[in-house]
């Protein structure tokens, strides 16, 4: 079977004369399979060597051999079967792969090389796959369109995450060799890997913008780990695809240093998210960018990074069937093609949602099955963003087309962890309404829920019933919402099953406002909780006498009133802000043309409000209002245990559910700032800090001072607050 594929793959190929080398690879190629289609056996580094050359891994007769695995050193050809299953259901899968993220050294990686990934690429065969040229069109009745990476001069490695190497048995060592860069960067591709780019539509801000797709991140191949998992690996920034519009499809040093270090940053958190493995630059390959939108547009270095994750398919992938949009009149690229539809579906369920397969596989109508998986999806959704308001992380862009069918984090642009309590942070400079603010999140996870059960029903005699979903949404999603979220706040403040639910949501709550009214930083508020807790050991402070907590709070957490003031301080100078609002006055246009007027205008009002009110009458009333609550607090706790040594056992857990360490935007940029003068060192020391944020005493392998680790565990720098990330 091997000699016949081989033998085809070969005569398929037609070559000019002149291509004498290229022959000369074709034929040595077929001459070692005939060799092993006879005696069963290959040698190792000749055929290595072949399947690196990256003209001949484009071959037809590699396409057809990509079916087969090599097992060098020893090991035999054996036909991989087109059905490889992932071992045990997603949801076994997703739990498993947080625990071992949380938990993962990192550093004992023994596994394969690079040569030994074994990719079976399921989803190209079970999917429509566009043969297209490679540029910029409408990618019409297909999900997935061949492409090829553009590759990049002398790649240099930035960082690698040996934890989400770990996911796809990848040996630590393999990340020194001198060819590592090059294929995680696209100039060379991996024997078994097939590059693609993914179509998927998307309603952005609100509106239904029609075909998106990858157009800057490509489909890699799909991983078989040890544990018979799947795992999709992509490039993001390796160049055009026909999604890429007028883009380059490139993306930069600043950003893709972003989006690596927050992947696993999620994942050190143990939230469901993408994994990045490796960050790769280049010192010559640039793009313009105009980084502050002022007209003074730069040369910066083109970056790529690998992402990692059981699949990439979100709810836009459901769009490119939308018939005409009323508003935008737009459409999907194949609109109405209920056939491609159906086939989407039932691979997700398949794959990713195995027992809802299992259970309805016999029934011939398969409307019930439809319905049970959106279900779940809104459950994955409700409860990944419940996770995400538990730790104050903001997405910032969640149109649909980066939301993930299976409850991922993905797509990390312009996001920020919240510092200052606020119900209204914002952290996209240019979500100007506040659309996908820190309040706004889970109705706008919901909304996307709504609008995916519309994607499902693109005509009215498909069998997916649409009204019976958005009816069952609002029970399902905020039932789901609730469970994480609550459960979550209660392991954050150490609030165990002794304590009513009633109770332990009316402080959870309360805390919020508490934290909110006094500028408190979310992170640091939570992660002193603990401290609360223990000293519960000597009961409650009498009245009358010092609260210790509460003033170690305040000089921790809280703000302080100049803070305040320059929290409340507008981006533009008075006079400006009075020009333009003469000139809105008689014409409305001025307030859309400059949008930062409207936030500057909100700021005053809050300034004009915050001053009326005297310094020692605000002291006295956050004060009472933090004794209040603290006092209810200790109640509870103290009415459901007087043991001491439970105590420390309540604030020990605590400690692993509120993180010392976040990613904040200014660690973010300074460690971009050092990588763009080529020293990677901070971007691998914030790698290491955020592989577990829970630690208390980091040791030294983490790579800053004590002074620094210092000062990334308590409030942030005035500066911070002038970073804008849009």
């Amino acid at each position: 079977g091997t000699l016949m594929e081989a033998r085809r793959g070969l005569f398929a190929v037609r070559l000019p004369s002149s291509h004498l080398l290229l022959k000369t690879s074709v034929v040595s190629f077929f001459l070692l399979a005939v060799h092993i289609g006879t005696s069963g056996k290959a040698s190792g580094a000749p055929m290595r060597r072949l399947l690196q050359n990256p003209v001949v891994s484009r071959l037809p007769i590699s396409r057809r051999l990509a079916g087969f695995r090599l097992r060098i050193h020893r090991r035999s050809w054996s036909a991989r079967s087109s059905e490889a299953k992932s071992g045990g259901s997603y949801e076994q899968k997703l739990s498993i792969m947080q625990q071992e993220s949380s938990s993962s050294t990192g550093k004992e990686s023994k596994g394969i090389t690079l040569e030994d990934l074994k990719f079976d690429n399921l989803v190209l065969r079970e999917l429509p796959v566009d043969k297209g040229n490679n540029v910029p069109r409408p990618v019409k009745n297909a999900c997935f369109s061949l492409v090829d990476p553009t590759p990049i001069e002398d790649p240099e490695l930035v960082s690698a995450s040996q934890d989400a190497l770990n996911i796809i048995d990848l040996d630590a060592k393999e990340v020194e060799r001198k060819d590592f860069a090059e294929y995680f960067c696209g100039n060379k591709i991996l024997s078994g890997a097939r590059p693609a780019a993914h179509c998927y539509c998307g309603h952005q801000f609100g509106y239904f913008s029609g075909q998106l797709g990858d157009g800057a991140t490509m489909f890699l191949g799909q991983i078989i780990n040890s544990k018979n998992e799947r795992w999709e690996i992509q490039y993001k920034g390796a160049g055009k695809t026909p999604f890429s519009r007028t883009a380059d499809g490139r993306k930069v040093l600043r950003s893709s240093i972003r989006e690596f270090l927050c992947s696993e940053a999620m994942a050190g958190l143990g939230i469901p998210t993408t994994r990045a493995p490796t960050c790769i630059t280049s010192q010559k390959t640039k793009v313009v960018r105009d980084i502050f939108y002022d007209g003074h547009p730069e040369d910066e270095q083109c970056t790529v990074i690998t992402r990692l994750a059981p699949s990439f398919i979100r709810f836009g992938s459901f769009e490119i069937f939308k018939p005409e949009d009323s508003v935008t009149h737009r459409s999907g690229p194949s609109a109405y093609n209920v056939e491609i539809l159906e086939q989407l579906l039932n691979h997700v369920i398949k794959e990713y949602y195995s027992s809802i397969w299992t259970k309805h596989k016999e029934s011939k109508d398969k409307g019930d099955m439809y319905l049970d998986f959106y279900k779940q999806v809104v459950r994955r959704t409700a409860s990944l963003v419940a996770k995400w308001q538990c730790v104050g992380w903001c997405h910032g862009v969640l149109n649909t087309d980066n939301m993930s069918i299976l409850g991922l984090t993905i797509d990390f642009g312009p996001f920020g962890f919240m510092e200052r309590t606020d119900p209204e942070y914002i952290c996209n400079n240019s979500d100007n309404d506040g659309r996908y603010s820190y309040k706004n999140q889970p109705k706008m996870c919901k909304w996307n829920c709504f609008k995916l059960a519309e994607a499902l029903s693109p005509t009215k005699n498909f069998v997916f019933d649409e009204e019976k979903a958005k009816k069952s949404l609002d029970v399902t999603f905020q039932e789901a919402y609730e469970a994480e979220y609550y459960g979550t706040m209660r392991k954050k403040l150490g609030l165990h099953k002794g304590v009513d639910e009633k109770r332990a949501r009316q402080l959870v709550d309360s805390l919020l406002d508490t934290m909110a009214t006094s500028g408190a930083d979310f992170t640091l508020t939570f992660r002193n909780m603990s401290k609360c807790v223990r000293g519960l050991v000597n009961g409650a402070p009498k009245e009358g006498e010092k609260d210790e907590f509460l003033e170690t709070l305040k000089k921790s957490s809280l703000a302080t009133h100049q803070e305040i003031l320059d929290s409340l301080e507008p981006s533009m100078p008075i006079e400006k802000i009075k020009v333009l609002v003469s000139m809105a006055r008689q014409n409305p246009y001025v307030a859309q043309r400059f949008p930062s007027l409207l936030k500057d205008l909100k700021k005053l009002e809050l300034l004009r409000e915050y001053n009326e009110t005297p310094e020692e009458e605000r002291t006295k009333a956050t004060d009472e209002k933090w004794t209040a609550w603290l006092q209810n607090y200790r109640q509870t706790l103290l009415k459901s245990t007087n043991d001491a040594k439970q105590f420390a056992d309540i604030a020990n857990e605590m400690d692993k559910s509120n993180p010392k360490f976040i990613l904040r935007n200014y660690m973010l940029q300074e460690a971009i700032s050092k990588a763009e003068v080529q020293d990677y060192s901070y971007v691998n020391a914030l790698l290491e800090l955020v592989r577990n944020p829970f630690m208390e005493n980091p040791s030294s392998e983490v790579g800053f001072t004590k002074k620094k680790l210092e000062t990334y565990a308590a409030k942030p720098p005035k500066e911070a607050a002038k970073i804008a990330v849009t």
